[in-house]
């Protein structure tokens, strides 16, 4: 969600995957955690926690309530928008290399895609399309565009990435570029069509021999149509019940097609937020954050987010960068801390696109995810 040789990759000793860490037992509470994720509605909850480097693993629940088959933390799942710091990372890897830099315009690598209704590729740069501050239109939130899957059932279906741009730019744009803050998938569609302007291989592609070959992530994969998860992995469901595994990842493409698991994306996140993927430089445009009311701290396909660590005033969060998603049949945060030296990935089996586009909460209300996160992070 592919093969090249390995190279112009900062620093050199990204290369080479980190050893095995020692297994240990699992934070207090986290395992009850995610108990209380399950008895909240998950069909079945994973998740790896690392202290140092100590490491650990729990699951709950049902990877498949068809069969009983339970929940293993080493089962694959659909990431969603945990794909988002994939892309930025490639992207930021070739600012580093000379061949980009993040304040070209969209227009500068794709002439003519952004254009109409007010929009202009023109105004907006890279960095505003990593960030959120493009203002471009996000299709996924018309009434209409999960029709083909939840209407007619038709799970294969295949939007391309140009398609769901082209709808995008039909409507006008939400802001002036640089002037807000909104979310939108179409950003890291039109980021996924740069990386293939610049380096002429696909951005899949890109990803595979910059990220995954190099930090040794077997179980991580970009498909591009193919609706079936291949090899051990979770089944998703939405809120009825109804098994919505068999889904045409097209439409998110590199805004959020990828499959993974918890043990692969703790290992990216772990190169990635302690310096080990990208030159100086570009660590720290990765962390820098958009700063508008109302907007979240946001990086470049990254969040700065704080875990409550008790109900005292005077404890302290534990200061996190963490990504996330959520997608049809499933849901997952990945969060390390600061210094690198804490994470939590944690994913569950349900979410509900059709609950989402009804305005109701697309999974279960559950304590039991917070409930984890302060169990893996907090002392």
């Amino acid at each position: 969600m592919l093969a090249v040789a390995v190279s112009g990759i900062f620093p050199a000793a990204a290369a080479a995957p980190p050893a095995e860490r020692a297994s240990a037992a699992p934070p207090a509470g986290l395992q009850e955690a995610v108990e209380q994720t399950v008895a909240d509605g998950f069909p079945g909850v994973v998740a790896y926690a690392r202290r140092g480097e100590r490491e650990s693993r729990v699951a709950a629940g049902l990877a498949d309530t068809a069969n009983g088959r339970r929940a293993r933390p080493d089962q694959r799942f659909r990431i969603a928008s945990n794909t988002k710091s994939f892309v930025s990372t490639v992207l930021l890897q070739l600012e580093g290399e000379g061949r980009l830099s993040l304040d070209d315009s969209v227009e500068k690598w794709l002439p003519g895609v952004v254009r109409g209704n007010g929009n202009s590729g023109r105004a907006i740069t890279i960095r505003q399309l990593l960030n959120h501050t493009s203002g471009v239109y996000d299709p996924t939130d018309e009434p209409n565009f999960f029709a083909p899957y939840l209407e007619r059932h038709e799970w294969g279906y295949v939007y391309t990435p140009r398609e769901v741009i082209a709808r995008a730019v039909r409507h006008k744009p939400l802001f002036a570029p640089g002037s807000g803050w909104s979310y939108s998938n179409t950003n890291y569609l039109l980021a996924g069509l740069v990386i293939e302007a610049v380096t002429r291989h696909s951005a899949p592609s890109e990803i595979h021999r910059r990220i995954l070959a190099p930090l040794g992530l077997k179980d991580t994969s970009f498909p591009l149509t193919d609706p079936a998860i291949h090899g051990p992995h979770l089944h998703g469901y939405d809120l009825t019940g109804r098994d919505v595994t068999r889904f045409s990842p097209s439409y998110d493409w590199t805004a959020g097609a990828m499959i993974s698991t918890v043990d692969d994306l703790a290992r990216f996140h772990r190169a990635l937020f302690t310096g080990k993927l990208l030159r100086p430089a570009q660590q720290r445009e990765l962390l820098t954050t958009v700063r508008y009311p109302g907007a979240p701290a946001y990086g470049l396909g990254v969040q700065r987010r704080d875990v409550p660590c008790g109900s005292e005033p005077e404890t302290e969060p534990i200061s996190t960068w963490a990504t996330d998603g959520g997608g049809p049949g499933f849901i997952s945060v990945s969060l390390t801390t600061a210094d690198g030296d804490r994470q939590l990935v944690l994913a569950g089996n349900v979410y509900d696109l059709g609950a989402d586009l009804r305005d109701e909460p697309p999974v279960p209300r559950s304590k039991g995810l917070m409930e984890a996160q302060t169990a893996a992070l907090c002392d």
